[in-house]
């Protein structure tokens, strides 16, 4: 889903799951907003450490357990706070009581994750791969730049302003613009009169991002947007130029 501003013109072993975001599958990008919009306990997403995982699988399967509450609270945030950045891994604490290294889980105990934190009969050892390892769960990764790109249709003579990844092709970056220009493999996409490539992002199309430079002279962020211009290619055209 994507935002627009119109304007009037099979688990792993758990010893050796600790992947690095460079060894995902996916290489779709989410914004923060995207993420936003899966707040509830039948459609949960969360992003944490960069990576954006779909739990609503996990919700259905500890539904009506203390241990869901804690993800359905934070569904549609970013729980990077409960991890380790380093390890990958839930974060631990020495237990004031015993002394042991035990989860820590500011919100009350989360899936795979024990709830007992003193010596205890009902104690078992984690024998399987936590959700947060799970890669049936990681759906891609968290952008790490949200910015906005102009889009003009010369056709209809409109133009919207959408906001992208910085990891986004100009290809997905069509995809995300879709409900603005239905077909936009048929239009030529082009910057400052140059033809784009389509499968380089905006900033390997020495599109620039100038939002932080205009922050430090004093202006507004969106003070002004580059504009990707829309050209609509007719197929008689192209047959001519043949």
């Amino acid at each position: 889903m994507s935002f627009y501003r119109s304007e009037s013109t099979i688990c792993i072993d758990y010893k050796n799951s600790l992947n690095t975001l460079d060894n995902l599958n996916s290489d779709e990008y989410f914004l923060p907003t995207e993420v936003a919009i899966h707040n509830k306990s039948n459609d949960c997403w969360v992003s944490c450490n960069g990576v954006v995982y779909d739990l609503t699988d996990l919700c259905k399967l500890w539904l009506c357990t203390r241990a869901i509450k804690p993800i359905i609270a934070y569904a549609g945030k970013d729980i990077s706070h409960w991890f380790d950045h380093n390890r990958d891994d839930i974060k631990y604490y020495i237990h004031p009581v015993t002394g042991v290294s035990v989860p820590y889980c500011p919100h009350g105990p989360i899936p795979d994750v024990s709830d007992y934190v003193v010596p205890s009969t009902d104690w078992r050892p984690l024998n399987k791969c936590p959700w947060w390892l799970d890669e049936r769960y990681k759906l891609g990764k968290l952008t790490k730049n949200p910015r906005p790109c102009r889009i003009i249709n010369v056709l209809t003579n409109t133009s919207c302003v959408i906001m992208v990844c910085e990891e986004d092709t100009i290809k997905r970056i069509q995809e995300r613009a879709s409900l603005f220009i239905p077909h936009g493999q048929n239009y030529s996409w082009t910057f400052e009169g140059k033809d784009i490539n389509l499968d380089g992002t905006l900033t390997e199309n020495n599109i620039p991002d100038e939002r932080e430079r205009f922050v430090a002279c004093g202006l507004p962020e969106d003070y002004y947007v580059p504009s990707i211009m829309c050209y609509y290619i007719d197929e008689e055209d192209l047959y001519e130029s043949d």
